[in-house]
């Protein structure tokens, strides 16, 4: 399971470098897509095969939009000898992807966010944070 948070530049060719602990759990080929929020989700293959079976199993008008999200935005990639993967220009697009992401650990994937977004996201989450807490008896 993929957990942590680190900052990494993107170079003018879109490439970043993913941390090698994150490389190592995701194989020598994984798949790059569009996220569900404003970001670029990274799955080993195994997990984006479990995910496209997920989404066959869904009445047909939330499958179309979850394939239209996920499956056409896909990519396979393999990293460089560097560790560096490229991120397709259409997903850099989506996800405001420029000079500095942070790279997120979120389980059973990986989110690649600009960084003043993930900032931006995190402050405004922090009401809801506060409200699932209370949930939790923690």
């Amino acid at each position: 399971m993929f957990s942590g948070t680190t900052f990494q530049s993107i170079d003018a060719k879109g490439r970043i470098v993913l941390p090698a602990r994150f490389r190592e759990q995701l194989g020598e080929t994984f798949v790059i897509s569009k996220g569900f929020s404003k970001c670029v989700q990274v799955l080993s293959v195994e997990e984006f095969e479990h995910l496209r079976e997920s989404i066959k199993n869904l009445p047909a008008k939330n499958a179309a939009a979850l394939r239209y999200h996920v499956v056409a935005t896909a990519t396979a990639v393999r990293p460089n000898a560097q560790g560096r993967v490229s991120i397709p220009q259409s997903l850099r697009e989506i996800a405001s992807l420029d000079k500095e992401a942070a790279v997120v650990g979120m389980d059973n994937r990986i989110e690649i966010w600009n960084k003043e977004k993930f900032d931006e996201m995190m402050s405004a989450s922090e009401p809801a944070l506060d409200e699932a807490l209370s949930m939790l008896n923690f």
